[in-house]
């Protein structure tokens, strides 16, 4: 049993080097016993880009992303799935994909002075730390990769959100260095999201911290001047977007997670809350030119999503929207069908982009008081994204054609959208537009500032939603007791087979676990 549990939890097996000695079998003669420290890199930074999709087919149906054709679904009604792994893939790639392998790289690194590499292996743990502690809440960290234990206690999320910080500093003084074995060529073979360039990794780091340090927005410690500073070292423009491609040639991994040949989301379509956000139903009859570039029709050519929960059951067969690669069919497409936008085979996904930073940025500023500022950055982070969108559907031939000048020019002079004065901004503004440009792939992120919200807050200055037009199913889950979620329980075949001990410790034994708010979104 504790075999078993240690390779669920840490991924021991997947690190070349330890598993003679953890499995005591003889030595290959056909196969490397130790490989260099890169060599480790590029499946990890795959997973890093790749896993929040996974997750995403479920947090999405939180945020109202994308819904199942199917009425009533577990996750479309702020539910969950027990005694499954849904919702936890990236609980398995964080311990395990990355595991060990992450540990034995930044020890390699560490003991060649590839002060670079170092800085990169933070990085990607400072990631995994932040994207597990935002979704489960408390997480093991201090006993994580222990080999000489079967019971794994869980630590604060107030601790993984300060170990982030560690890391990221960490990885920021590495990165600086240039003494050593720093060889920009040798992380470069590797390194698949910058080619090695440190200034760019750098970027990311402070990007990530700005990240981090805007969660802390319900609590008296937020400082938004560090949010802006950490903002205004990161990403420059969208030339820096930490975005990762998909050759589209050889299997599955190979493969956009979300493209058509993968078939992942045949049964999704996108919902009523993102179509009104952009056909003029939220702001003035403004109609948003992305819409026709991120989002699929219904056969009749209209733009239509469906009420989360709610089903299929009031379309007829030409209303019906059309899936995310915009097809009608809900069976699998056949191989290489061309996507839509992010929805292709060999679009590139990003881990963070500009906009994104930029939408951080506007909303710390606004939080400040400094209109000025968030204004000029939600300019910022709408513009940007426009032109993401624009990059995105060029990447596989895909059939949208690009949105002209004219039409960037004529939304982003609307004053429901881009107020002509900084007095008149409203907040509802900056997050409505953060959500759109994370439409789709942001899905941490995008669940990270709901819950912030906590779904419905409303805007002090409209007494309007800030999140307008988001609603709850009108019943949710059986286990929520009427209560949204606020995190998703732990990896089941790892945490509830195998550690339940540790579980009962913090309450995760509970069956409305997943709708106890996590400590980052409290006051």
């Amino acid at each position: 049993m504790k075999k078993i549990y240690l390779v669920l939890l840490t991924g021991i097996l997947l690190s070349v080097s330890s598993c003679k000695k953890y499995l005591d079998v003889n030595t290959n003669p056909n196969a490397p016993q130790t490989v260099t420290a890169n060599l480790y890199l590029s499946p990890m930074i795959h997973w890093m880009v790749t896993a929040p999709q996974y997750d995403g087919r479920f947090i999405g149906r939180y945020t109202q992303n994308w819904t199942s054709t199917t009425s009533g679904t577990t996750w479309d009604l702020q539910g969950y799935d027990p005694v499954s792994d849904n919702g936890a893939q990236l609980w398995r790639d964080v311990y395990w994909s990355f595991g060990q392998n992450l540990i034995d790289m930044n020890t390699k690194a560490e003991a060649e002075q590839r002060w670079d590499l170092l800085g990169v292996g933070q990085i990607l743990k400072a990631w995994g730390w932040q994207t597990l502690t935002d979704i489960h809440g408390e997480i093991i960290i201090k006993q994580a990769i222990d080999p000489t234990r079967n019971v794994f206690d869980y630590d604060s999320q107030e601790y993984a959100y300060q170990e982030v910080q560690r890391l990221l500093n960490a990885a920021i003084a590495n990165l600086a260095r240039t003494d050593g074995a720093v060889d920009a060529a040798f992380l470069g073979k590797t390194d698949i999201l910058y080619k090695g360039d440190r200034a760019k990794w750098t970027k990311l780091a402070y990007a990530m911290l700005a990240l981090n340090l805007n969660h802390f927005s319900n609590k008296s410690s937020y400082k938004p001047d560090d949010v802006i500073a950490a903002v205004d070292k990161s990403f420059a423009s969208n030339n820096d977007d930490a975005l990762m491609g998909y050759p589209g040639i050889t299997g599955n991994d190979d493969r956009n997670f979300l493209g058509p040949t993968r078939g992942n989301m045949q049964t999704y379509r996108q919902t009523s809350f993102i179509v009104n956000l952009m056909n003029g139903t939220q702001f003035a009859g403004v109609v948003d030119p992305r819409m026709s570039r991120m989002l699929s029709p219904s056969p009749d050519g209209v733009y239509r999503g469906i009420v989360t929960g709610a089903g299929t059951g009031a379309f007829t067969s030409s209303q019906l929207p059309n899936n995310l690669w915009n097809l009608a069919s809900i069976s699998a497409p056949a191989a290489n069908t061309q996507g839509r936008y992010i929805f292709s085979d060999k679009c590139k996904l990003p881990v963070m982009t500009y906009a994104q930073l930029q939408f951080i940025k506007a909303e710390a500023a606004f939080k400040k008081g400094d209109k000025v500022t968030a204004l000029a950055a939600l300019k910022n982070g709408i513009s940007s994204h426009i032109d993401f969108v624009n990059a995105r559907n060029l990447e596989d031939n895909q059939s949208p054609t690009q949105i002209t000048s004219t039409e960037k020019a004529a939304y982003m002079n609307t004053p429901s959208i881009v107020p002509a004065n900084a007095a008149d901004l409203k907040l509802t503004q900056i997050m409505c537009q953060k959500y759109i440009a994370q439409w789709g792939w942001g899905h941490l992120e995008t669940w990270m500032d709901l819950r912030r919200y906590h779904y419905t807050d409303t805007d002090p200055l409209t007494g309007k939603q800030i999140y307008l037009g988001y609603v709850f199913p009108v019943t949710l889950y059986s286990e929520n007791v009427g209560k949204p979620a606020y995190r998703i329980r732990p990896r089941y075949n790892s945490e509830y087979v195998w550690n339940r001990q540790a579980l009962s410790v913090i309450g995760g034994l509970a069956t409305d676990y997943h709708t106890k708010e996590t400590w980052i979104i409290q006051p």
